[in-house]
Order: C-alpha cells, then sequence, then structure tokens
C-alpha cells in the first residue's frame, strides 16, 4: 500500500463522500466540571447522513474559498481520508488556527493515516502564522483518544463560537512550536 498525500481541488471535494466513516461507538467523553468523563454510549455509525456530508463539503468548500487547505489521503486513486484547516486566525492571543475535519475511511484506519494528516495539518497552520490547533472533536472515545495521544490537551482558550455550534465536542488545542 502506497499512501499519498495532497491538497484537494474544489471540483474533488465531492470525493469526501466515498470516505468510510462508520464505526462502533461505546464510550465518549463529556467534560464536567473541568474534568474528562468517560460514560457509556452505544451508538453505530453506518455512513455519512445526507445533510452531514451536504453541510461538510460546503464548509470544505468554503476553506477553500478563504484560503484554508484540504488535503486528502490516497491508496491510488482511492482516497482513504481527508483533514482541513481554515486559514483564519482565532483567539484573544491571535494563536489558532482551526482544523475543521478529519476523517479516515474505517478499512484504513490503524495505519497511521490521520497522524500524517494531522501532521498536514500542523505544518499548514504554521503556514498561516497559528501557534495552536483549535480541535473540535466528536466526542467519542477514539476521536478523542487518538488526539491526545499526538499531544492535543483541553483547550485554554475555548472559542464561543466553535463552543456555540459543537457544545457536546471535547475542545482541545495542539501545540504547534
Amino acid at each position: 500500500m502506497e499512501l499519498t498525500y495532497r491538497e484537494l481541488k474544489q471540483a474533488e471535494l465531492i470525493l469526501i463522500k466515498k470516505i468510510d466513516r462508520s464505526e462502533i461507538i461505546h464510550e465518549i467523553y463529556e467534560y464536567t466540571n473541568g474534568e474528562l468523563v468517560l460514560k457509556p454510549e452505544h451508538c453505530v455509525v453506518t455512513a455519512f447522513e445526507p445533510k452531514e456530508l451536504e453541510y461538510i463539503i460546503k464548509s470544505q468548500n468554503r476553506i477553500l474559498a478563504e484560503g484554508g487547505k484540504v488535503i486528502g489521503a490516497f491508496d491510488g486513486d482511492t482516497i482513504t481520508g481527508v483533514a482541513s484547516v481554515e486559514n483564519k486566525i482565532r483567539g484573544i492571543h491571535s494563536e489558532y488556527c482551526k482544523m475543521d475535519i478529519l476523517y479516515v475511511s474505517a478499512n484504513y484506519r490503524g495505519k497511521r493515516i490521520g497522524h500524517k494528516l494531522l501532521e498536514e495539518c500542523k505544518k499548514i497552520a504554521l503556514g498561516f502564522g497559528a501557534k495552536k490547533l483549535y480541535i473540535s472533536a466528536t466526542p467519542t472515545k477514539a476521536t478523542v483518544d487518538f488526539y491526545r495521544n499526538e499531544g492535543a490537551v483541553i483547550a485554554k482558550e475555548i472559542d464561543s463560537d466553535l463552543f456555540k455550534l459543537e457544545p457536546l465536542d471535547i475542545h482541545l488545542e495542539l501545540d504547534l512550536t
């Protein structure tokens, strides 16, 4: 398996629908009283919901239009993962760039594709002048544990706009310096 990573063009964003985002969720995190608390939550995710996919693609179009970047991971012609970073500096001290999405197809998980996509996002955010990557993470155990294993910590500064959009997400930051 020879994986390649490259920027996606606007016309290629539709490829995101080919990512198999299926997973079985057993636990989720809640951020309560300054602590991450693991709670049982059984859920089977099979695919992108049509409205969710439409929203994701629309968001990625906006990110590209505003100078951000969307990175795809490919096994030959097959898209195996995708991640994106906004070209917008956030925060009181202007330190953050938001990583908007990171998905890896089910059959490709555990092959360090997520790690490589995250590394690409870090380089992009540094190029945009950020010191930290802001991650609004789906609260599943697998997702939050992935980011924490990559060095992310609970965000010291919660972005109120992003929190309003995703109040159940775990808001993390990853130092780029």
